[in-house]
């Protein structure tokens, strides 16, 4: 009986792990959550605003494609700081990084955001620490 005890608590410890993870959507399309910051230049947020009112189609559809079906971006005033959050199937925009439509997306971003050396936007990940 104790090997059945033991596989039981080792299941439900992966289960709570996958869980925290990835959830349901409409109880059929499972998602992956992804949440990071990124930082705003001073006096950036008008124009960031307007071209993200204006993204690209292109930048859009390659998004869909690779499985995001949700992202948000909130601006905190205090911090002046960017706090994204993407549903996706995959591994959401985190594995653009090679992609041309996303390295000219960085390069028109740039000059409004602090950027690592490629230009990409400096981030933080966050951890959820709780889902009600």
């Amino acid at each position: 009986i104790f090997p059945r005890i033991l596989y039981f608590f080792i299941k439900c410890k992966i289960i709570k792990e996958f869980e925290e993870k990835y959830f349901f959507l409409n109880n059929s399309l499972l998602m992956k959550q992804i949440a990071f910051k990124m930082y705003l230049k001073s006096n950036a947020l008008a124009e960031y605003k307007k071209r993200h009112d204006k993204i690209w189609p292109e930048l859009k559809a390659l998004l869909k494609e690779v499985g995001i079906a949700e992202y948000f971006i909130f601006h905190d005033p205090e911090t002046n700081c960017l706090f994204a959050f993407q549903q996706t199937r995959g591994e959401g925009s985190q594995g653009l990084s090679e992609n041309p439509i996303v390295q000219k997306w960085w390069s028109y971003m740039g000059d409004l955001m602090e950027t690592n050396t490629d230009l990409s936007p400096r981030q933080t990940y966050l951890n959820k620490l709780f889902t009600l």
